[in-house]
């Protein structure tokens, strides 16, 4: 047991005992307040792991020079390809459904945008690049 349980056990111990030289009608103020100290303790015990576990992100983003949410896999890149086409069918027909051609077009316009802002995303100089002689 450590100390901070220990300092729980005695608040407990002092609210039940409070309670029976009260008496009953101040069983719910004594309750309540024995849970604002149980709140506020698990309430410090999840801010004390928060900032923790943010620490150690920002330690690993340092080290590895990189944003923490910084991953390019192939597979998360032909995941998302063949995301966008199985979602493309039934908004193509809604688009086509709906608006026609200017529907249809738009809906493909909103899909090779969603590609290319992931392209983008996951390959920063894709379209930055400037080839050998060129200014």
């Amino acid at each position: 047991m450590d100390a901070r349980d220990a300092d729980l056990k005695k608040e407990l111990d002092a609210t039940l005992q409070t309670r029976r030289e009260l008496g009953e009608e101040y069983e719910s103020a004594l309750v309540d307040s024995f849970l604002e100290k149980v709140d506020q303790r698990i309430d410090g015990a999840v801010e004390r792991r928060v900032r923790r576990h943010l620490a150690e992100q920002q330690m690993t983003a340092v080290r590895d020079g990189r944003s923490p949410k910084a991953t390019d896999t192939f597979g998360e890149r032909f995941g998302f390809g063949i995301v966008s086409l199985v979602l493309a069918v039934p908004l193509s027909a809604i688009g086509g459904g709906v608006a026609h051609l200017p529907g249809l077009l738009t809906t493909w316009a909103g899909i090779v945008g969603v590609n290319v802002v992931q392209a983008v995303r996951t390959n920063p100089g894709l379209f930055g690049h400037r080839r050998a002689g060129e200014d």
